[in-house]
């Protein structure tokens, strides 16, 4: 199994997404051999989506002409992003909720991955998504409860549904751990819940 794994919290060692999808990790290479590759967004230090930051298979990144030196070594790494993301087989991706919402760490690599061509194309009858087969598994750590009173003000998982889905990975698997900023007891909770929950998953 080749699995990728993903962090973007910018909270290091303190970081209940990081704890979990680090869970989820351990959990799926328990009982075989996986060849991991691990990426931290927070250290990344991605640049915002523009031509020249696009992987060369974007069709969108001929507009940049050549490139050269440090923006040339960006362009590879976006080339490497996308790679990483083909061959995986599982994507484990630890997400927390700021500002109701995906990081903007988050959103950069997921700029990366969507490619024309490559995870998704158009034809007579729309968008098609062509990374299905892939096993996504979301640790999505949030200070709140979004329940359904609440829906409308949740942009973290609604989004990462949308664009997975759009790229053909239509039944993502979500670990939650919720209420995490509303004092100790409910985020020992929370984190408790979301620990118990990654224990159910099939490895």
């Amino acid at each position: 199994m080749k699995l990728l794994h993903i962090d973007s919290s910018i909270l290091g060692a303190g970081s209940v997404s990081r704890e979990l999808s680090a869970l989820v990790v351990a959990r799926l290479t328990k009982y075989g051999r996986a060849d991991v590759v691990y990426r931290d967004l927070a250290l990344d230090d991605l640049p915002h989506l523009a031509p020249a930051t696009l992987p060369g298979a974007h069709p969108l990144s001929a507009m940049a002409g050549p490139l050269e030196g440090a923006a040339q070594a960006t362009r590879e790494t976006s080339d490497r992003i996308l790679e990483e993301f083909l061959a995986a087989d599982t994507v484990v991706i630890g997400v927390p909720m700021y500002n109701f919402t995906i990081p903007s760490q988050l959103k950069a690599w997921i700029d990366r991955i969507v490619v024309p061509g490559k995870t998704f194309r158009y034809g007579a009858g729309g968008a098609e998504g062509l990374a299905s087969g892939k096993r996504v598994i979301v640790a999505l750590a949030r200070g709140a409860v979004f329940g359904p009173d609440r829906a409308s003000a949740e942009h973290a998982e609604s989004y990462l549904r949308t664009v997975l889905g759009f790229i053909g990975i239509t039944d993502p698997e979500f670990v939650l751990a919720e209420g995490l900023a509303a004092g100790e007891p409910s985020k020992a909770k929370g984190v408790a819940s979301a620990r118990d929950a990654i224990g159910q998953l099939a490895a």
